[in-house]
């Protein structure tokens, strides 16, 4: 009966130990929306979907370089991230005293983001998803055109950054979503598609080295200004650029 009952805790345990691991998630339903740069101003149809509550952390990440040492900072190919790939980490499996487990992971590549992801049976999520998502309140799940929301998230842009705040300091949003605006920018799995000529957005040149410019030509909504930051910087990457305020959250598909 001992053995039994051991059994039994260390099952539970084990269980327990590998939940916690795993980022929570929360539904969305999808549905149509007119993103900044729409095709001919036509609506953009999302599938329900799932996405992680909080972007990714050091703590996160760092269990995953642990358990795959190709993506540690010593051994990851220059093709797949910069030299500023997880600079501000002491070595490759510890952090500065300075940076908090907490924290956003940033400094990582588009193809770091995307492996992370996937050994999580997940994956990046799409321009359109992010900013289906992102373009909610706390009560609304479109508050674009709301002057005091596109305020609030403006006014993230011209305070001083750390990008050491922890996950969850910024508002819950109706989807029950935090922190896609007030910590860091986010990796999406199309990020080089965000200013594409032709009859879509997601005709993507294979040449483009992963890499587009960005304009206000084509723009649905010339008032919102945070969305125009967001699309310029996403404009302006390439896959294996790293930089000091950019991290990224997993989604999932929703099996039918």
């Amino acid at each position: 009966m001992n053995i039994i009952l051991r059994l039994t805790v260390c099952i539970l345990l084990l269980y327990f130990n590998n939940a916690s691991c795993q980022s929570k998630m929360v539904p969305i339903k999808g549905g149509a929306y007119i993103p900044l740069y729409g095709r001919d101003s036509l609506m953009v149809t999302i599938d329900d979907f799932q996405m992680d509550v909080y972007p990714v952390t050091n703590k996160e990440y760092l269990d995953f370089v642990n358990k795959f040492p190709k993506w540690k900072r010593s051994n990851v190919k220059k093709l797949f991230a910069d030299g500023n790939y997880l600079i501000n980490w002491k070595s490759d499996l510890e952090l500065n005293s300075s940076q908090s487990l907490k924290a956003p992971i940033n400094n990582i590549s588009w193809f770091a983001a995307n492996a992370y992801c996937e050994c999580q049976d997940k994956r990046l999520p799409t321009i359109d998803e992010w900013e289906f998502v992102a373009m909610a309140n706390k009560s609304l799940p479109d508050a674009r055109k709301l002057k005091d929301y596109n305020q609030y998230i403006l006014s993230w842009y011209e305070k001083p950054k750390t990008f050491n705040n922890e996950i969850g300091s910024t508002f819950k949003n109706y989807w029950n979503v935090y922190d896609l605006h007030g910590l860091v920018w986010e990796w999406t799995s199309d990020f080089n598609s965000v200013l594409i000529s032709g009859e879509s957005r997601k005709d993507v040149d294979n040449d483009s080295n992963l890499f587009c410019g960005s304009a206000a030509i084509g723009a649905t909504d010339l008032m919102n200004y945070a969305a125009f930051m967001r699309y310029a910087i996403r404009g302006s990457l390439k896959a294996k650029y790293t930089m000091k305020n950019l991290g990224f959250r997993c989604v999932k598909d929703v099996e039918k």
